[in-house]
């Protein structure tokens, strides 16, 4: 049975789940009526952190345009256009085996692709989550709703995984940003 986490909660991934490495990381939205007469974009993104919070460098970026980590430990499953259909609308896989040492932290994003272009914001945006799916016997572990709490932002950090005395844990966070993607890779230290 699924842990279901509010905003700011904070809960123990591996050690519950002795031999857990292999997750799905599955993010899904609803797009409210909306008639700007453009798809709405919307693209997951992992950020792969050391202990200063940002990258080691930009291929610890991880997104539709580098679908995999150089360590294999993160696989982003491809982009979604349209967000059309129920379930999942982006996965990003990882084996926690093969994160690199240096890497402290694991970064959920979400950003919508040209929102400033589009005039597209959060506030369109409605049912909207990240799960953790043990993906050895397919059980969701952990479920996050981001509930409504969004209007102008045009990126999302949804959550985090984290290193803590050598077990992984997620953090809940659904903090909004202006600036899509462009501000969220100079937060991290990515080179746009």
């Amino acid at each position: 049975m699924a842990v279901n986490l509010s905003k700011g909660q904070k809960v123990d991934l591996t050690k519950g789940n002795p031999g857990l490495s292999q997750i799905m990381i599955g993010l899904g939205w609803d797009v409210n009526k909306y008639d700007g007469g453009y798809d709405f974009d919307l693209d997951a993104a992992a950020f792969l952190l050391g202990d200063n919070g940002k990258v080691t460098c930009d291929a610890d970026f991880v997104f539709y345009s580098n679908k995999e980590h150089s360590s294999g430990a993160v696989t982003h499953g491809g982009d979604n256009l349209t967000g059309q259909g129920d379930g999942d609308d982006e996965v990003i896989l990882v084996d926690l085996s093969k994160v690199p040492a240096n890497i402290t932290r694991i970064a959920f994003t979400v950003t919508i692709y040209d929102a400033d272009a589009r005039n597209q914001n959060f506030g369109q945006v409605n049912n909207s989550y990240i799960r953790v799916v043990n993906q050895a016997n397919g059980t969701e572990l952990i479920h996050f709703d981001l509930g409504e709490d969004f209007s102008i932002e045009t990126a999302v950090v949804v959550a985090e995984l984290y290193r803590h005395n050598g077990e992984w844990k997620f953090n809940a966070i659904g903090s909004g940003y202006s600036g899509g993607l462009a501000a969220l890779c100079s937060s991290y230290g990515v080179n746009v």
